[in-house]
């Protein structure tokens, strides 16, 4: 053998080291991916849940990781871009051969993702309430159902302040329009008349808020007892509550509940105008337990920032995390068929001081509260229920009355209709 023949042959070999040891070390840890908006209009709500997964990772890693192996995060910006969303999720599977994904806030950003996860048979975790009127096989859906945060909120409306006219005030896109459609409905089973509810959309990153705060005045001092319910999402609603305080809209006048408002929204508020008005959630940093305490503190150390607060989405992804771990660790396998078995019935302790199980719909017992806003930022919980269990299809909406969902085997459908007996959609 030549000397330039051997000199290639070990060259080879020393590359063929080299991708075996690549390899080696890739197969050590399992890349979990989080696909949150680092930029954009929902920055403002999104960076923290990145955050917090980044904390997540680094606490289980400290318990010795997952199976044995550490536990590496993927973190891409879809920078409040719904289709690249898609576009990055697809990344983070093919590409960087994520176990499972934890992200989205919008459901915009969610349905844009959806088809991905199917197609490439993945888990996406979804940390935030949404309206229903869905079941993936290959999506968790660890915010509010409806049935978990929005009609709680208006029962509290009428049973507690006697509201009998609502304003349905929210952002102009897929969550606020399909549950304004749910709550109109349900508003109308109750007994409120139809022009007694008035609906009303302005875009994402709105901030012109003057005539339509006139509006919701207006509507309001007609003689019934007027609420405004809020799907306004995003950094939206800072201009929309500074322009509540200037026209002088107060909480025991005409209450507003958010449904997107939480105490990282908050810190970026003057919030002595706003004091009395509520937040439907299923966490509220304020709650007082022993675990909530363990968890602030370590958001506190991690983040190395005492003021930094925790919120309901950040609750949803630790739940989500703890759940898929167990699910893992049970299942002996990142393999996602394995862990879709593994995880129905999968038991995990919420942050207010009860436990959270993964349903087989995909969604989890939650349970529901509602928080008046503090001068300081923070919510008192007046109201908190019993827990939950999200209800995928709306029992309001004629199409969806009778389908269910069920992920597991043999049943393995998300929208099974009761009454034809067929799984296949609305109407089927």
């Amino acid at each position: 053998m030549n000397f330039k023949t051997k000199l290639m042959g070990l060259a080879l070999a020393a590359a063929m080291s080299s991708t075996a040891i690549s390899g080696a070390f890739a197969e050590d840890t399992i890349k979990v991916g989080v696909l949150h908006s680092l930029s954009g209009t929902m920055a403002i709500s999104e960076t923290t849940l990145k955050d917090v997964m980044l904390m997540l990772i680094d606490e289980q890693n400290k318990k010795g990781g997952v199976l044995g192996k550490k536990l590496e995060a993927v973190v891409v910006d879809p920078a409040s871009n719904w289709p690249l969303f898609a576009e990055k999720a697809r990344e983070l599977i093919s590409k960087d051969k994520v176990a499972a994904v934890f992200g989205c806030w919008t459901s915009s950003s969610r349905k844009s993702v959806l088809p991905v996860f199917e197609e490439l048979n993945s888990i996406l975790f979804y940390p935030v309430q949404y309206e229903g009127e869905e079941s993936s096989r290959n999506i968790f859906y660890t915010g509010a159902a409806p049935n978990q945060q929005a009609i709680p909120a208006v029962d509290y409306l009428m049973e507690k302040e006697g509201v009998k006219r609502f304003v349905l005030e929210g952002t102009d896109y897929v969550y606020p329009q399909t549950t304004n459609k749910i709550l109109k409905a349900y508003l109308i089973s109750k007994g409120v008349k139809e022009e007694d509810i008035k609906i009303n959309y302005t875009p994402f990153g709105f901030s012109d808020w003057q005539s339509e705060v006139a509006a919701i005045k207006k509507f309001g001092s007609e003689g019934k007892k007027t609420a405004v319910v809020s799907t306004v999402n995003g950094d939206a609603n800072v201009p929309f509550y500074k322009e509540l305080g200037n026209q002088g809209i107060k909480a025991e006048d005409i209450p507003v509940v958010a449904f997107s408002v939480g105490e990282e929204e908050l810190s970026g508020m003057d919030t002595k105008p706003l004091v009395g008005h509520l937040a439907a959630w299923n966490y509220f940093q304020s709650v007082d337990t022993p675990i909530n305490a363990e968890f602030i503190k370590e958001w506190h150390a991690f983040t190395k920032n005492d003021k930094r607060t925790t919120n309901d989405p950040m609750e949803a992804a630790y739940i989500g995390f703890n759940a898929w771990v167990k699910a893992v660790e049970a299942a002996g396998t990142t393999d996602t068929d394995k862990v879709l078995d593994s995880i129905i019935g999968v038991s995990v302790p919420n942050l207010s001081g009860g436990y959270s199980t993964v349903m087989p719909n995909h969604h989890i017992t939650k349970p529901v509260l509602i928080g008046e806003i503090q001068d300081n930022g923070q919510f008192d919980i007046v109201q908190q229920t019993p827990a939950v269990v999200g209800d995928e299809w709306s029992d309001y909406l004629p199409d969806s009355k009778d389908l269910i969902s069920d992920w597991r085997k043999p049943l393995s459908c998300g929208n099974f209709n009761v009454k034809t007996g067929k799984c296949g959609g609305k109407g089927a």
